[in-house]
């Protein structure tokens, strides 16, 4: 268990490799590692285009006022 809400499981074991199950409400995003960072990465893009697009939108504001 991970605090009260999250449960990990052992689905199965085959050499060096193991297989995990887990249970969590679905408000808790669960993900592998790869596939986090993939959303990271994307929500950082995302963020530097939106603020380069309100740098861009306040030089043109401040362009046009004088």
């Amino acid at each position: 268990m991970i605090g009260d809400d999250v449960e990990v499981t052992i689905v199965d074991v085959r050499g060096d490799k193991v297989r995990l199950g887990i249970t969590a409400p679905k408000e808790i995003p669960v993900h592998r590692m790869e596939v986090y960072e993939a959303i990271q990465r994307e929500k950082s893009e995302k963020n530097e285009k939106s603020e380069k697009s309100e740098k861009s939108e306040k030089s043109e504001k401040q362009t046009q006022e004088h």
